[in-house]
């Protein structure tokens, strides 16, 4: 057993020895958000983990601010905002380490008659990866996330209106050991408090924007790493803000580099022998070229899962590292796609998506993305080389107005993860741009309050 994971037995041991006393039961949401609540851990025990709970079915019908919206069908006010089953799932378990006597528990979404939620982020990853397992294969992926890292605390920042906060370095930091030194304090809690909730840590580096770090972490099979990235999130939130410090995963927070969460993807077949790898052109097998033309063909329709906000699309700016081109190179970080490692280390990395990612979503998209590819045969396009930002591959989508209308049109994303799915995500999209519309913001009024 993983440092930091439970078995229930382990859970009964330390519950019974006094050394947990809560279970967090959490879902995520579509913002990618841990949403759930706390439960005395014998009450855990003895009614939630056979028979769930049960949790307000509105977490898949709100806006980033919790406001109830209009348009969605899994929940309304029509319907009354019933209640939707949150389903532990054992292999979930796992300690908070950064909390006292604290464990953690992940769950899926039921409605009462026991059917999955299709719309529920899990259950759209659960679907491709079934899918996925038609072939006999199985998705190994690693995320990686980049923050930024400021010395002003939450509530200091959000009475300064998140402007003229002080980042933790005055300057690039990228590589720079000196750089995360002045830090090593906060980065070191994250990372053994990631070891402690399960996570197998690699390595912490500094990055290019002021302030901003990233932390790696291994691979693993597609569901336990979305599963650890949220958990990563909201306690690497929840650690600095004990820190009295505040951290950002937004995708662009300034005119700087903006929070990159570049996705690597491979599959392993049933007896966990790696699939990518073969005698075709650059050591491909005839899988990988298809699974990767599949990307190339996707990306476009499927950008709405890798960039679900409105902030997402300002990270792609020519030379920043951040992906305008789809296209695909041997580690080539110009490209939308950069294909690395040799023989069983043989993967892509997808780098369109943001820190802001809803990571179940977008390893779903990635997936669906191959299957389409090896589906229809897709023959793959000659390596790029050189800088794709200069070239005239066709472009990610610049907008969210311009990836919600890809999406909906895309039959693809219809076909892979079905119209109810495709409805719910694009109204999602239309939401956030019609909050986006309705906002002054600051650079009006510093433009117009006297000027015009």
């Amino acid at each position: 057993m993983v440092e930091g994971r439970l078995t229930v037995e382990r859970l009964r041991e330390l519950v019974a020895a006094g050394e947990v006393e809560t279970v967090v039961l959490a879902v995520t949401d579509m913002q990618g958000r841990l949403q759930g609540k706390r439960l005395d851990a014998g009450y855990f025990l003895a009614e939630v983990l056979a028979g769930g709970a049960e949790g307000c079915g509105y977490l898949l019908a709100v806006d980033v601010e919790m406001n109830t919206v209009d348009g969605y069908t899994v929940s309304s006010w029509e319907s009354g905002y019933g209640d939707l089953v949150f389903a532990p799932d054992p292999a979930t378990l796992r300690m908070v380490p950064w909390h006292p006597a604290t464990a953690m528990v992940q769950c899926d979404l039921a409605h009462h008659d026991g059917t999955p939620v299709a719309v529920s982020p899990r259950q759209v990853l659960r679907r491709q990866l079934e899918r996925l397992a038609g072939y006999g294969w199985g998705a190994y992926v690693g995320t990686e996330l980049e923050f930024l890292v400021f010395r002003d605390s939450y509530e200091r920042a959000w009475e300064k209106h998140y402007q003229d906060l002080t980042p933790v370095n005055q300057y690039n930091v990228d590589y720079s050991i000196l750089g995360t030194a002045r830090i090593e304090p906060l980065l070191r809690r994250l990372r053994t408090g990631m070891t402690g909730a399960g996570l197998t840590v690699e390595s912490a580096k500094g990055e290019c924007n002021l302030g901003q770090h990233e932390i790696a972490f291994h691979y693993a099979d597609a569901l336990t790493t979305c599963d650890d990235h949220a958990v990563y999130k909201t306690g690497a939130k929840e650690i600095a803000a004990q820190e009295s410090v505040s951290l950002t995963f937004m995708a662009k927070y300034d005119q700087r580099e903006g929070n990159s969460c570049h996705v690597h993807l491979s599959l392993r077949d049933e007896r966990g022998h790696p699939v990518f790898p073969g005698e075709g052109a650059h050591g491909f097998s005839r899988t990988m070229e298809h699974f990767l033309a599949g990307q190339l063909a996707c990306l476009d329709g499927f950008a709405l899962l890798l960039a679900p906000t409105v902030n997402s699309y300002k990270r792609y700016v020519p030379g920043s590292f951040a992906p305008t081109a789809i296209a695909w190179g041997r580690d080539n970080r110009t490209c939308a796609l950069r294909v690395v490692g040799h023989g069983s280390s043989l993967r892509f990395e997808n780098r369109v998506p943001g820190g802001d990612v809803n990571p179940y979503l977008a390893v779903a998209a990635l997936i669906a993305a191959g299957l389409h590819g090896v589906e229809h045969q897709l023959p793959l396009e000659a390596e790029f080389t050189g800088n794709a930002y200069a070239s005239d591959a066709p472009r990610v989508p610049g907008t969210l107005r311009e990836a919600i209308d890809r999406f909906e049109r895309s039959e693809a994303a219809t076909e892979a993860f079905g119209k109810d799915v495709v409805r719910h995500y694009a109204h999602a999209g239309r939401v956030e741009l019609a909050a986006y519309d309705a906002a002054v913001t600051d650079w009006e009024r510093r433009r117009g309050f006297e000027r015009l």
